[in-house]
């Protein structure tokens, strides 16, 4: 999920924002709020493609056992999840160096194209495989829009618009969080779940006739330039970070030696590949932007990679329809986009505090789905438990968005926004991977409801760390 416009205090505003952090002309831009005149059209365009990716993100953990059982492709679950996560690094680099160097809108158009292609495949796919290859394509995309979207915000706001803005971004997950499951897992059971994919290509094209008119006026920095050697290399590193992110989740089906030997160095591979793509002492949570990126990582890892197991545990252990399972992730949702506008309303929530709240609201959820799957507690236990999973990454994840931007100088927002976003996906792909390792490894041994508990506490491991990192995000 990303990060809620009105003349009303913003849903994700920080309690102390330095405006001064980034020196841009959208610094001297007209007055008023991202719903003005000035920026009313390319606000609601941009919120709009949040909302098909908020829905398609929802849409896709819901019917997922559902497409797994029609396409016979339950050996690639978790890598329809962590694969487009993996390559959509490439898009962020890719993106993240196009704005920096070029022209974030063209990088926006770009990512639209590959978005909808993915869309169109997955739709239409007659096997698994091929399915995965759509949602390659679409996380390819996805990835690169996500930056894109970061650097155009930097570079048509004001730093004063910038936590509305985020705080629109936030909202445009509250209609996909409210009706967006529920809407998936019915196409699911009545039409057909390629409509979740094919229905929301549609959308996106009536998203860009929005966009458009008023991008013609987003440049670059430099037009055409040509990448240098620096921003290439990037490139190499986020390709060969992917790739071992892939084979690591591979490796979740692999048997004999191999299941124990290529595990550890993918992962190997993967962190040091991932080094070059981040603020410098990201791995050693230096305090201030590297400790932001990493409790981004943590957070995300924590949060996505439990939640593609949710839908799978009462469709599997309860026998739940798509649609009543969906019901867990909208409460998430909703109580997300719930928090994100409180964290924003009540200055007494810093963001020490909001650090704090996230990975409380984490850890109370790991705990109900750990104890659910353990104890066949009622499916109600699950619900209500997702719900404070989503209620702590709203308080804690449009500080993080801010906050990258506050630490950022015109020069590097490419960058460190690529580099978020990068930490974000990463995150949540080896995550997606280790557990899938360990319930496949659970599930071999000992089945039912272990390898959903062993699932579960693999994350909460992560959920521990996002205590330890959480308070460095602020600098001394």
């Amino acid at each position: 999920m990303t990060s809620r416009d009105t003349d009303a205090e913003p849903f994700g505003a920080p309690t102390h924002l330095d405006t001064t952090a980034v020196d841009t002309p959208a610094d001297r831009s007209p007055p008023g709020g991202v719903l003005s005149a000035h920026y009313r059209w390319v606000s609601i365009g941009m919120c709009l493609l949040i909302m098909l990716a908020a829905f398609e993100a929802l849409a896709v953990t819901t019917i997922m056992p559902t497409v797994s059982r029609e396409l016979d492709g339950a050996s690639l679950y978790a890598f329809a999840f962590a694969g487009p996560l993996a390559v959509s690094v490439v898009g962020m680099v890719l993106a993240g160096a196009w704005s920096d160097r070029g022209n974030p809108r063209s990088a926006m158009f770009a990512s639209v194209v590959f978005f909808s292609v993915g869309l169109l495949v997955a739709g239409t796919a007659t096997t698994m495989p091929l399915f995965v290859a759509g949602r390659l394509i679409h996380g390819l995309g996805g990835g690169a829009l996500t930056v894109s979207l970061y650097v155009i915000v930097a570079r048509v706001y004001p730093p004063r618009l910038h936590p509305r803005i985020f705080a629109g971004f936030a909202a445009a997950w509250v209609v996909p969080s409210l009706i967006g499951p529920l809407i998936a897992g019915l196409l699911a059971e009545t039409v057909g779940w390629r409509w979740v994919f094919l229905g929301v290509v549609a959308l996106v094209v009536l998203a860009m006739l929005m966009v458009v008119p008023a991008m013609r006026g987003v440049h670059g920095p430099d037009d055409g330039a040509d990448l240098p050697p620096r921003d290439l290399g990037r490139i190499g590193w986020a390709v060969l970070v992917a790739a071992a992110v892939l084979v690591l989740t591979l490796s979740a089906e692999a048997t004999g030696p191999v299941q124990w030997i290529l595990p550890p160095v993918a992962a190997v591979v993967a962190v040091v590949a991932i080094r070059p793509l981040l603020p410098r002492r990201t791995l050693r949570a230096a305090r201030g932007l590297p400790s932001v990126i990493l409790t981004r990582s943590l957070v995300a890892g924590t949060f996505f990679a439990a939640e593609v197991y949710v839908p799978l545990l009462l469709v599997t252990q309860y026998g739940m329809s798509a649609a009543l399972a969906g019901l867990a992730l909208t409460a998430a949702g909703l109580s997300w986009a719930a928090a994100s506008w409180a964290q924003g309303r009540f200055e007494g929530i810093s963001n020490g505090t909001a650090a704090w709240l996230g990975a409380l609201g984490l850890s109370i959820a790991i705990g109900s789905l750990i104890a659910t799957a353990a104890l066949h507690l009622p499916p109600a236990v699950v619900v209500v438990g997702w719900a404070f999973a989503g209620a702590g990454m709203g308080v804690l994840y449009p500080r993080l968005g801010v906050l990258t931007l506050e630490y950022s100088s015109r020069d590097d927002q490419g960058f460190n926004s690529s580099a978020l976003s990068i930490a974000d996906s990463i995150g949540s792909a080896i995550s997606l991977a280790a557990t899938a390792i360990v319930f496949a490894a659970l599930g071999a041994a000992a089945g039912g409801a272990v390898p959903f508990v062993g699932a579960f506490a693999f994350t909460g491991v992560l959920c521990a760390l996002a205590w330890m990192v959480g308070p460095r995000i602020l600098r001394r």
